[in-house]
């Protein structure tokens, strides 16, 4: 099982950017989807962005298209999720998560999340 560490986060004025960060172990690092997800206080967990083995397939939740971009450097066995534009409702702890299908991902395996808070 893969074992995945964010970092990145932090606290930010609205309008501003992050870059979050999340290292896979293992050597299979290439072999898996990986995907942002976030929870605010009260809220349910959204999948923010996803990316395929490749990275030749990405997705994104309405809420962010245009303003995250997902990527994967399979080399470092990293995926990042630079976030522009950042709004208050963008505050949440930001997971990554790793399965063998972009479908899946909900029931792969998790790091344990970054904080992100942006102030108005």
């Amino acid at each position: 099982q893969v074992q995945l560490v964010e970092s990145g986060g932090g606290l930010v004025q609205a309008g501003g950017s992050l870059r979050l960060s999340c290292a896979a172990s293992g050597r299979t690092f290439s072999s898996y989807a990986m995907g942002w997800f976030r929870q605010a206080p009260g809220k349910e967990r959204e999948r923010v962005a996803a990316i395929s083995t490749s990275g030749g397939s990405v997705r994104y939740a309405d809420s962010v298209k245009g303003r995250f971009t997902i990527s994967r450097d399979n080399a470092k066995n990293t995926v990042y999720l630079q976030m522009n534009t950042l709004k208050p409702e963008d505050t949440a702890v930001y997971y990554c998560a790793a399965a063998a299908t972009i479908a899946t991902l909900d029931l792969g395996s998790w790091g344990q999340g970054t904080q992100v808070t942006v102030s108005s």
